[in-house]
């Protein structure tokens, strides 16, 4: 029988893999709560549901339509899932207005979701986000 904490990091890693990898609009609606928060939305951004697919597949998936998330680790407790991973893929649209560099780029992530019922409720994260679009514009 599976825990409650192997069936949360299930859930995160299907959304990594079908949400953000594969940019599944049904995933994503099984898997989002209604309620959803995500706490490291940048200001001015919705930080519910609608802001954070938006993103992904208005922003991230259009930049790299081979985006791939691999994840490296997962470590829970309780309702919370911290996830250690790279998503990657190669920057053929503009990103964050940067113009398409062709290059193969890599965007590591670090995530704290909370799961309640099989849902996304909270979501926390750092990347390097900054840092590659700092780097692209330079080059």
């Amino acid at each position: 029988m599976e825990t409650m904490i192997e069936n949360n990091k299930a859930v995160v890693r299907r959304f990594n893999k079908e949400v953000i990898e594969q940019g599944n609009i049904d995933s994503f609606n099984a898997l989002m709560d209604s309620k959803f928060v995500n706490r490291s939305a940048p200001a001015g951004m919705d930080n519910g549901p609608k802001g954070m697919i938006w993103f992904f597949n208005e922003i991230l998936r259009p930049a790299m339509p081979d985006i791939k998330v691999t994840i490296h680790e997962q470590v829970a407790e309780g309702d919370m899932v911290t996830t250690r991973k790279v998503i990657s893929g190669t920057q053929t649209g503009t990103l964050l207005g940067v113009p398409a560099t062709g290059k193969k780029v890599s965007i590591e992530v670090i995530d704290m979701v909370r799961v309640k019922d099989g849902k996304y409720l909270e979501h926390w994260g750092i990347t390097t986000l900054p840092e590659l679009l700092a780097t692209l514009a330079q080059a």
